[in-house]
């Protein structure tokens, strides 16, 4: 078994010890044993074959055995036994917002509540409310929980969906028959929720049998749903329902515009041809009024890719992330599309943890990680005092920290260390450090991480009165959303980002998948009012820093340029614009 997937069953285990009632240490342990194990650089096989995995820090000898067991035979009893002890639906309840592992087990106990039926029947017949610790409040979240839950049920992550679909997609065009393909749909636009996996390929008649073999039988498929000619559909293996169309190559640009989507968009590309006196679907331009069935319709218009497309209707060619029809006809058709940004453009991030906090890797570790992808900068932004569930700092800590980055700082070549924190906005709209400690630090995240039950204009005004702070540089994940688990808290981000444009501050995207936060549709109001954006890990292991990538898309979606994005200037330029924030 892989690391992730071993990754994801400490996890688990964890959960499922909560679940259990067992000692908090217990699942504590494989919770943090999770999170060491996703941030180890070393070869796992090898760890396990020469032993060296007992000695990882924060790995007990118990732990150690199961993943040995998952690495050399893919199972382990002590996972096996505890899936057994615990009724199936009890995780999937786990996915309702606001419901944990105490509360699930107090279900479970009082009213053996097994599943989410169960739990909506008994919501129902008002028996939630007579347990203490719940009402009929908590009933009616519950109720509005379940709701949620299944509306989002076919719904993934996007790295979850992608690297299924790149793998599948990267052994068809390893065939000979395929003339070219793309992964299509949501994926392409970059959307941080996935439906389906759409994979679109342009092959001769004949071939077509022989690559749908390829596609139905490859390793990451677990069912098959249907089987033709031109589509195929199946169920992989992530639990993701995938498709493959196969067309003619002169239908491909325009199968592939088709199948990108967005469905709005494309409403409005068939409106503008129809002013042209054309029909346009997934098989190409068309005199309006033809014949639409496959290869009945005279084509007026043919076209070598999606360029073409946009050129026959006098548009400049629309980036798949901007087809989400948020105005990219009209800026296409007046010339003013934005030049988007690229990963190639990030120098460096900022709001990352290390092992002073809640972080997996130390400080070098992940300064050498950096370095290592070609940055020029690293922003350290461990959390504050009153977060000591996630080992905030304390002022003792805090300066421990500065003389560790100066000294690494003075010694370490092609990378520059920020001074950073990552300081809670208190209820009251305060902040968790005092002017003195602030003013020690180089650039300063604040976020909020709790007291989410506030109204709108009371989280609202909580948020703002901490941008107002002159030592403030940039809000962190601002709505403080887990996509697919957790709504965000209820804030006006018209009004925060107003205030951010209002005091100089910059807002954040948080690049973790599971966050994604500024959302996409923000971002592009912020760029209009000129707010700078800083795209952000929140890397708490070395592998984290790559999920700046997923922010990179969001931004892209969000119509972000270069010079929107703060980690997209130099080192010079980061130091100069640090520098002009503290004395606004």
């Amino acid at each position: 078994m892989e690391k992730q997937a071993i990754v994801a069953i400490l996890e688990e285990m964890g959960t499922l010890l909560e679940l259990q009632g067992a000692n908090p240490f217990k699942s504590r342990a494989y919770h943090n044993a999770s999170r060491v194990l996703e941030g180890i650089t070393e070869d796992l096989h090898g760890l396990v074959e020469s032993g060296e995995i007992r000695e990882v820090k924060g790995i007990g000898e118990s732990i150690a055995h199961v993943i040995t067991d998952l690495v050399r035979t893919g199972k382990s009893k002590e996972y096996l036994d505890l899936c057994k002890r615990s009724p199936e639906g009890l995780l999937e309840m786990l996915r309702i917002q606001g419901l944990g592992p105490k509360k699930i087990k107090i279900l479970y106990d009082k009213l053996g509540i097994r599943n989410l039926e169960q739990l909506e029947k008994a919501a129902k017949a008002d028996k939630l409310a007579t347990i203490d610790g719940f009402g009929s409040k908590t009933q009616e979240n519950i109720l509005l929980g379940i709701r949620a839950l299944r509306s989002l049920k076919d719904k993934s992550l996007y790295p979850k969906a992608a690297e299924p679909a790149q793998k599948i997609y990267a052994d068809m065009m390893k065939q000979r028959e395929v003339i070219r393909g793309e992964i299509a749909g949501s994926l392409r636009r970059r959307k941080e929720v996935i439906g389906d996996i759409d994979i679109l390929v342009s092959a001769k008649d004949a071939s077509r049998p022989k690559l749908m073999d390829v596609f139905v039988s490859h390793p990451e498929v677990e069912t098959v749903v249907a089987k033709g000619e031109t589509k195929s559909s199946v169920v992989l293996k992530a639990g993701i329902n995938c498709d493959l169309r196969i067309v003619s190559d002169a239908e491909f640009p325009f199968a592939l515009n088709y199948f990108t989507g967005s469905k709005d968009h494309n409403v409005e590309m068939r409106s503008r041809a129809r002013k042209y006196g054309w029909s346009l679907n997934e098989y190409g331009f068309s005199e309006l009024g033809a014949e639409e069935k496959r290869g009945k319709a005279k084509r007026v218009v043919k076209c070598k890719d999606e360029a073409d497309i946009y050129k026959a209707l006098d548009l400049d060619y629309v980036p798949p992330e901007l087809r989400e029809n948020m105005g990219e006809i009209e800026a296409a058709e007046d010339g003013k599309l934005p030049r988007l940004l690229e990963m190639k453009d990030i120098r460096g991030a900022f709001h990352c943890h290390t092992t002073y906090s809640d972080g997996v890797n130390t400080l070098e570790e992940m300064a050498n990680a950096a370095r290592a992808m070609g940055w020029e900068y690293l922003g350290i932004g461990d959390h504050s005092k009153v977060v000591a569930y996630a080992g905030g700092l304390t002022e003792e800590r805090v300066k421990a920290q500065h003389k560790e980055i100066d000294a690494l700082n003075s010694k370490m070549k092609g990378l520059r260390i920020f001074k950073g924190t990552e300081c809670d906005i208190l209820a009251n709209g305060d902040l968790d450090w005092p002017e003195k400690v602030l003013s020690t630090f180089e650039y300063v995240v604040v976020s909020v991480h709790s007291s989410f039950k506030m109204s709108q204009a009371e989280m609202t005004k909580r948020i703002i009165k901490a941008l107002k702070s002159k030592y403030v540089t940039m809000l962190g994940h601002p709505t403080g959303r887990l996509l697919l688990s957790r709504d965000g808290y209820p804030v006006n981000m018209v009004d925060v980002i107003n205030a951010a444009d209002d005091y100089g501050k910059i807002i954040e995207i948080n690049a973790h998948p599971n966050r994604l936060d500024l959302d996409w549709r923000l971002c592009k109001y912020a760029r209009e009012k000129g707010v700078t954006i800083a795209i952000n890990p929140d890397a708490h292991n070395i592998e984290g820093l790559r999920h700046v990538c997923y922010g990179v898309g969001i931004a892209r979606k969000g119509w972000l340029e270069k010079q929107n994005v703060l980690n997209a200037k130099s080192l010079k330029g980061v130091l100069q614009y640090l520098q002009l924030a503290r004395i606004r």
